[in-house]
């Protein structure tokens, strides 16, 4: 029990330099500003999609980032994927055209929208892995951990999230609408933020006590019940053949990620 204890607060031995962070200076700012400018839009997209689409679908339609990041790592990256990690890919696909097919509230401005935020989560992850050596390079220390990669998204996404606001004429709505006098209203926005920063932190606890593949598989295992819950608490209508081809593409991602854990653990 000892050893097993000490073993597991390895990663946390030096946890005053994991929560330092790196200086924001111009030099970070001008690398790092493509990628979060992605990530906002990625954000963005992902809000519209939900605002037509429901929870299950969503789930299952994000698969395709996977093939999309696949490819995009075979013509930018090199890498192989072999035969278990196709199988799986090609899954996900016939997935989602089924999903797509049999889905009863089908909304043509909502999968485009997703399909979007697809393409721009895929450019996120591959953009982020081409700037990491690069950022690092700019910065003080030479190292960037993901604690300031989370401070320096979130610094840069204020004044994105500002400039869009009057894009899309958010002030007018904000100083008309009747949910700011509401208790509820300001209840679910700080519950919302509180999550969201406990899922960053929680992310990287996770993270260093395991390893991105056992972190991919779990994350594959939690579409599952998320879909579930999303369908029982919304409502939505659903069939036989909807929730068959949603399942399945939630077994599709499970099987992806564990295609991915024993490739990498060959190599």
């Amino acid at each position: 029990m000892g050893s097993r204890s000490t073993s597991a607060m390895k990663p946390f031995e030096n946890s005053e330099n994991d929560l330092e962070t790196e200086p924001l200076t111009w030099r970070l700012v001008k690398v790092w500003l493509p990628v979060n400018a992605i990530f906002v839009g990625m954000l963005i997209t992902s809000m519209f999609s939900l605002k037509y689409i429901n929870v299950a679908m969503v789930t299952v339609l994000k698969n395709v980032t996977n093939v999309i990041t696949a490819l995009g790592e075979m013509y930018l990256f090199s890498t192989h994927h072999d035969g278990r990690v196709w199988a799986a890919l090609f899954l996900m696909i016939i997935s989602a055209i089924s999903g797509g097919v049999t889905d009863l509230s089908f909304h043509a401005v909502g999968y485009a929208w997703q399909i979007a935020n697809c393409f721009l989560t895929a450019s996120y992850s591959l953009t982020l892995r081409r700037v990491m050596d690069t950022a690092k390079q700019v910065t003080k220390s030479g190292n960037l951990n993901e604690f300031s990669m989370v401070l320096l998204n979130n610094t840069l996404s204020l004044p994105l999230g500002i400039l869009l606001i009057f894009v899309f004429n958010e002030v007018d709505y904000l100083s008309r609408t009747p949910l700011l006098s509401l208790p509820t209203f300001w209840f679910v926005m700080t519950i919302s933020g509180v999550l969201g920063l406990a899922i960053s932190f929680t992310s990287m606890w996770f993270l260093h006590q395991t390893g991105a593949t056992t972190y991919s598989l779990v994350g594959s295992l939690n579409k599952i019940p998320l879909s579930i819950a999303g369908i029982l608490l919304f409502k939505v209508p659903t069939s036989l053949e909807n929730s068959t081809s949603i399942l399945f593409g939630l077994l599709a991602g499970v099987f992806f990620a564990r295609a991915k854990m024993r490739t990498r653990s060959q190599t």
